[in-house]
């Protein structure tokens, strides 16, 4: 076979089989687009948080209408888990492995992140600002995870500490959905409460079947706390707020960032969200910071007409500013191990979160991929708005 028959075969070759470089591309990436995937429960008990995801399509749907990445678009691909871990393992796994995801963005839930975890990290797959606060995003800290959220362990101490020093609370019990997320916040508690010689006066798990949450409220209201902490879902949150009410058990309510979304809460528990307070980790939904002005456009622009601009809806978006900050940083020669090392380069940066910093990674240094610390309080008003109680704050 002479030099140009060669050439013609192998030419055809190509055209059948594709170029010899795309067997060797980055799994996810294309030379138009960049395949990112998130889980959301759009129904079942912690469908409220639905938005978070929906929130971050939005987002992308923007960056893609300024032009996309280095000349790529974003490839959302978003499904309801039902914050079922089942079915969030089986979610990803099928993207992941049928579609090629180059990463996954947020994805709401302790338990449904954790099902998917260690199947992430094996495939060395990046997954940046979980939709949860816990430990395990970072004990210990993993290459390719990037924990945004603040740490509920971190929101339960800073709320302790608040009621005590502040408010002179001196009772406080916990009532927490009996899985990671409610645990971890109450070991932070715990170990606040212990600074000032003190412990919960009673702790009461709640389990996402229960729906009577009559034997809880006794429990609570024997141990006659002056402060009751809440870290569960929406749904359980409004059903403890009525159920109190109904018997008459009136203490101090907090909670964390996972319900502050106060016009949601009013609305689902009928004006009883009024006056519990809350940790926050991003602008109030009515602040004028240029960014939340621009977000909000985008959600005039590219939300289904019935979508609430809500702090649960922005958080989809505040979760994945630093991903979209390590895209542009990576430039047009993407690659995953390209964009974590640009990761790790992010030092103070400023979204419509606190702080973000991820420039000292260390395997032995457990909050080295705990991108935001802070936290702030704030009160909700009887109109839903948000009383601001603190500025910016870290645990000791």
């Amino acid at each position: 076979m002479n030099k140009r028959a060669f050439f013609l075969v192998l030419a055809s070759f190509f055209l059948v089989l594709g170029s010899p470089f795309s067997a060797l591309a980055e799994e996810g990436i294309t030379d138009t687009t960049i395949h990112i995937g998130q889980w959301g429960p759009q129904t079942g008990p912690a469908a409220p948080w639905g938005s978070v995801a929906r929130g971050t399509g939005v987002y992308f749907k923007m960056i893609n209408d300024e032009g996309g990445i280095h000349g790529r678009k974003i490839e959302y691909h978003m499904f309801d888990d039902a914050y079922n871990p089942a079915k969030t393992k089986a979610g990803v796994k099928e993207l992941q492995e049928g579609v090629g995801i180059f990463g996954w963005a947020c994805g709401v839930g302790t338990a449904s992140g954790l099902a998917v975890k260690d199947y992430l990290m094996e495939r060395k797959v990046p997954w940046v600002g979980p939709a949860a606060g816990s430990l395990h995003w970072i004990s210990p800290p993993q290459k390719y995870l990037f924990a945004v959220y603040p740490l509920y362990y971190s929101e339960a101490r800073v709320l302790s500490k608040y009621a005590v020093k502040t408010m002179g609370k001196t009772k406080i019990a916990f009532a927490y959905q009996n899985d990671d997320y409610g645990i971890n916040a109450m070991q932070g508690a715990e170990f606040e409460l212990a600074k000032y010689g003190m412990k919960l006066v009673a702790s009461v798990p709640v389990e996402i079947a229960d729906t009577d949450m009559k034997p809880h409220i006794m429990q609570l209201r024997k141990a006659e706390p002056d402060v009751v902490m809440m870290y569960v879902t929406p749904v359980h949150a409004a059903r403890l707020l009525g159920t109190a009410a109904a018997m008459k058990f009136e203490p101090q309510w907090m909670s964390s960032s996972t319900l502050s979304d106060f016009p949601l809460m009013m609305n689902i528990t009928k004006g009883l969200w009024k006056n519990v307070i809350v940790a926050f980790f991003g602008e109030l939904p009515e602040s004028t910071a240029p960014l939340m002005v621009k977000y909000k456009k985008a959600h005039e622009k590219f939300a289904a007409k019935d979508e609430r601009w809500g702090v649960f809806f922005y958080a989809g978006i505040g979760f994945v500013e630093p991903m979209v900050e390590g895209l542009k940083r990576a430039g047009r020669d993407l690659t995953r191990e390209r964009f974590v090392k640009e990761m790790e380069g992010i030092k103070n940066f400023k979204g419509i979160f606190g702080r973000i910093d991820y420039s000292r990674f260390e395997p032995s240094d457990v909050f080295s991929r705990q991108g935001q610390k802070e936290v702030f309080i704030a009160q909700c008003l009887e109109d839903g708005k948000a009383k601001l109680l603190t500025g910016w704050m870290e645990p000791d």
